[in-house]
């Protein structure tokens, strides 16, 4: 068991995000907002492994999977993140830090299909990010983080405290997962992703879950902005290799910072959620238990799980809902759910003045992080 870890805010200066953005399956953060704002799924039925065939399963591709070089998304991304494309990235006090959990594990798979070399250079999570340094000009200050659905929140947290701790001035936070049949091959594999689509935190019989290409850029700076990262805990329970502990203890530890009487109605909650019933059930009940008036959503019923980068494209999806003053719900679900105060339907962010980021994942790992709005 490993004890939880708390950044308190107590380093000599604050971290504020600046630029931000995301991709998903119904586009960049504004029009995703609208678009989940209006009900719309993104998810659609598709051949597990795509061109390999295999039975239809949710999924909220950009593009369909191909055998390619460069892979399917290399354009994409790279386009994607030509906005922060002309600073000097990769020097010493302009850090970048990179969150995935596929990397180019689709590349690797079409290696194995096609038995050709010139799919080697994407690969590999190195090699992948070492032809993103090369794309985009950075230096060599760069780290890679990959562990799973927490993945994009470790490498938040950790690149806020270079900037709290006046390591860098400014930093870049950039996460992309784009699924390949590999990936959907293999959550097929463990039977949650199937012919049913996601309902979050539904009580269900059946419970599932869909997948979908996300990326997300972050620009952290001391610099004061409207948009500040406070308090952030992880834990990992080291349970299973896949399942969270029945008990529930992994989400009671990650919310155990913020249970002070002062804090429990000053934010709302952006939920992992995926679908599945019992990390859906356990999540629900503790936040409930614990944050009773809390609003919680979850957007993976219509967006897919965008594995490991889900926290940073979720929170530039919060950040931009809480600046046109409307939240989406939760959907592609319904009741009953497992916890009264899961949201369905839009509401307004002005009754609070926070957001509480939660990411849980395979092996009961869990991150939780409070972004301020003031």
């Amino acid at each position: 068991m490993v004890s939880p870890s708390i950044i308190t805010g107590t380093d000599p200066a604050e971290c504020f995000i600046h630029d931000r953005d995301c991709l998903s399956g119904l586009g960049h953060a504004s029009e995703t907002v609208n678009r989940l704002l209006a009900g719309e799924i993104a998810l659609k039925a598709t051949p597990a492994l795509g061109p390999d065939g295999g039975d239809p399963v949710p999924l909220a591709l950009r593009e369909p999977f191909q055998h390619a070089v460069p892979p399917r998304w290399w354009d994409d991304l790279i386009l994607f993140l030509q906005p922060v494309a002309g600073e000097p990235w990769g020097r010493p006090d302009h850090p970048v830090f990179v969150a995935s959990s596929n990397y180019g594990i689709d590349a690797l798979y079409s290696l194995g299909k096609a038995r050709g070399p010139e799919f080697t250079p994407f690969s590999t999570p190195h090699g992948c990010v070492e032809e993103l340094s090369r794309q985009l000009g950075w230096g060599p200050n760069h780290t890679l983080f990959s562990h799973a659905c927490v993945s994009a929140q470790l490498a938040l947290d950790r690149a806020a405290s270079f900037i709290r701790g006046g390591h860098a001035s400014r930093a870049l936070v950039i996460s992309f997962d784009y699924v390949g049949p590999f990936v959907s091959g293999g959550f097929h594999s463990l039977k949650i992703l199937n012919e049913y689509f996601p309902a979050p935190y539904r009580d269900a019989e059946t419970g599932s879950i869909g997948l979908g290409d996300g990326a997300a850029y972050f620009v952290l700076e001391s610099r004061e902005s409207r948009f500040r990262i406070g308090a952030g805990n992880t834990y990992n329970e080291m349970f299973h290799f896949t399942a969270n502990d029945p008990s529930g203890s992994g989400f009671e530890a990650i919310l155990a910072p913020y249970t002070k009487p002062d804090r429990k109605n000053g934010f709302w909650i952006k939920g992992h959620g995926t679908g599945t019933l019992e990390a859906g059930n356990l999540e629900a009940t503790t936040i409930h238990r614990n944050f009773p008036d809390a609003p919680l959503v979850s957007w993976k019923g219509s967006l897919g799980h965008t594995l490991g980068s889900c926290a940073t494209v979720e929170l530039a999806l919060a950040l931009e809902a809480v600046e046109r003053g409307n939240v989406p719900g939760t959907p592609g679900s319904k009741g009953p759910f497992f916890a009264p105060n899961v949201r369905p339907d839009p509401f307004s962010p002005g009754d609070f003045d926070s957001i509480l980021l939660l990411s849980n994942a395979f092996g009961g790992a869990h991150a939780s992080m409070l972004v301020h709005y003031g």
